[in-house]
C-alpha cells in the first residue's frame, strides 16, 4: 500500500494541520489508489470523524484527487505548478483550477464533481438551457459561503465564448453569457457559479418570449404538500385549456411549471398570460393559493408569483444545483412524481441515477410549441369584468392600469392630520 502521493500532498501543509491530519490519513488502512475520490472522502470522514473532517475537507479533496488521479483519467491532465485541470469539452479546452476543491458540505462534492454531473446530464440541460444568455450566481468559497450575481462577462473570458446583449429594467446593456454548449457551463463552473439563472428567451431571438414560467412559491406556514395541492390545481387548470405544462422543482422549497410557446409573443403578454392563471386559481382554491402581491394578504397560502414573467426576469435553470449543503437540484419531473418526491431528495447523489434510469421527463417540451391565446382570452376576461392589472415590481416604472404601489395596510391609513 503506497502513501507516496499522500506524503507529498501533505508537505504543503503548514504546522498543525499536518500534526494533525497526516498520521491519521495515512494509518487509515482502507485508502488504495485505485478508488475515486468520493470513496476517499468518504473513508477519510469515517477515519477522522465528521469535525476534523468538516475543518480540513478542502485539503483533504486535494489530497483525495492526487490519490486518485493517475488510476482514473477522467479526471484530466494536471498543469505543471498547479493543481488545475485542462478538460476538453465539446472540442474546447476548459481550464479548472483547483478541483478538489469542497463546494457541497454535507457530502463534500468538489468543483470536479459539479462539472462531472453538468457533463452527465448535459443533453437534457441544453433542452432547456442551450442557446440562452444567463445571469451567473458565482460562490467564490462554496455553498454556504457568500455570493454575487453577475450578468457582465470578464473581459479576459476566451474568444470562443458566446455573449449576448441584454438589458436591466432602466435600459443598462451587458455582455452576458450564453450557454452555446457545455464548454460555456464548465467555464462557468470555473468561476464558482453555483447558480444559472435564465432568461426566457433565445438570444439569436430576444424579441419573443419562449416560455411561460409559473412559479408556485410556498409562503409562510405552509410546505411541500400544499406546493402539491396548488399543483394539482394547476394542471387541472392547463388540462381543460388544452395547455401542457412542465414541472420541476425550485431547487428549494417550492415548484416552477414551464410551458413552452411558439415565439410569437413579448414578456408583456406573456406576463399578463401568468396574472390570468393566478387570478383564476385563486378563485378556484382560495383555501390553498394566492394571487397576492402584497406578503400581508397571502397568508398561509400558496403564491403564484406572475411577475416572474415580467421583463429582464430571469428563473432558476432546469438542472441547475443550488447552492445548499446537499447540491439540491432544480430537477425536470413527470406530473405523477409530484405526488411522490420531495425535493430535498433530488441533490446531486441521486439526480443522475435516476436520469439514466427513467430518461428526461421534458425531452418532448420542444416538440410541440404552443400558444397563449387561451390563457389571454382569460386575461382578457378579467379586464372586461373590471379588473386592473396586476402590481409589477417596485423596480419598473408605474404601467398603464396599475393599482397604487402601496401596501393595503397602510392604504387604509389615509393622510395624517399633519398632511390634510
Amino acid at each position: 500500500m503506497r502513501f507516496d502521493v499522500a506524503a507529498e500532498a501533505y508537505d504543503r501543509f503548514k504546522g498543525r494541520y499536518s500534526a494533525l491530519i497526516a498520521p491519521q490519513f495515512t494509518d487509515f488502512a482502507a485508502v488504495r489508489r485505485d478508488r475515486g475520490r468520493a470513496d476517499l472522502r468518504e473513508g477519510c470522514r469515517q477515519q477522522l470523524g465528521d469535525g476534523h473532517f468538516t475543518r480540513h475537507r478542502a485539503r483533504l479533496g486535494g489530497v483525495c484527487s492526487a490519490l486518485s488521479a493517475s488510476a482514473d483519467q477522467r479526471y484530466g491532465a494536471l498543469m505543471p505548478g498547479d493543481d488545475a485541470e485542462v478538460l476538453e469539452v465539446d472540442g474546447r479546452e476548459v481550464r479548472l483550477s483547483s478541483p478538489g476543491k469542497v463546494l457541497f458540505a454535507e457530502r463534500g462534492e468538489t468543483k470536479r464533481d459539479l462539472v462531472d454531473y453538468y457533463l452527465r446530464v448535459g443533453e437534457p440541460l441544453l433542452r432547456t438551457m442551450g442557446g440562452r444568455p444567463v445571469l451567473m450566481q458565482r460562490f467564490p468559497k462554496g455553498a454556504g459561503g457568500p455570493s454575487f450575481f453577475q450578468k457582465r462577462v470578464p473581459e479576459n473570458a476566451p474568444e470562443w465564448l458566446q455573449t449576448t446583449t441584454v438589458t436591466t429594467v432602466n435600459g443598462t446593456p451587458s455582455r452576458a453569457l450564453v450557454i452555446a454548449d457545455l464548454a460555456h457551463v464548465v467555464w462557468a463552473v470555473n468561476l464558482g457559479c453555483l447558480g444559472f439563472h435564465v432568461w426566457p428567451y433565445r438570444a439569436a431571438a430576444p424579441e419573443h418570449c419562449d416560455e411561460l414560467r409559473l412559479d408556485l412559491d410556498p409562503q409562510p406556514g405552509t410546505d411541500f404538500t400544499d406546493v402539491r395541492r396548488a399543483a394539482a390545481e394547476l394542471k387541472a387548470l392547463l388540462d381543460e385549456l388544452g395547455v401542457v405544462g412542465y414541472p420541476k422543482t425550485t431547487g428549494n422549497r417550492g415548484l416552477h411549471v414551464y410551458v413552452r410557446l411558439a415565439p410569437r409573443w413579448d414578456s408583456y403578454a406573456v406576463r399578463a398570460a401568468a396574472v390570468a392563471v393566478a387570478r383564476e386559481l385563486e378563485r378556484r382554491r382560495p383555501d390553498v393559493i394566492t394571487a397576492a402581491w402584497w406578503k400581508e394578504e397571502r397568508g398561509a397560502r400558496i403564491f403564484v408569483d406572475y411577475n416572474q414573467n415580467a421583463p429582464h426576469k430571469t428563473v432558476f435553470g432546469a438542472w441547475a444545483v443550488r447552492a445548499r449543503a446537499a447540491g439540491q437540484i432544480s430537477t425536470p419531473l413527470r406530473w405523477e412524481d409530484v405526488g411522490e418526491l420531495h425535493p430535498d431528495g433530488l441533490t446531486l447523489a441521486t439526480v443522475p441515477d435516476r436520469l439514466d434510469r427513467l430518461g428526461d421527463a421534458w425531452k418532448d417540451i420542444d416538440e410541440a410549441p404552443q400558444s397563449l391565446e387561451p390563457l389571454l382570452a382569460m386575461h382578457e376576461r378579467d379586464r372586461a369584468n373590471g379588473l386592473l392589472d396586476a402590481p409589477w415590481p417596485p423596480v419598473y416604472p408605474k404601467m398603464p392600469d396599475e393599482p397604487p404601489r402601496v401596501a393595503p395596510s397602510r392604504a387604509r391609513k389615509g393622510p395624517s392630520p399633519q398632511s390634510a
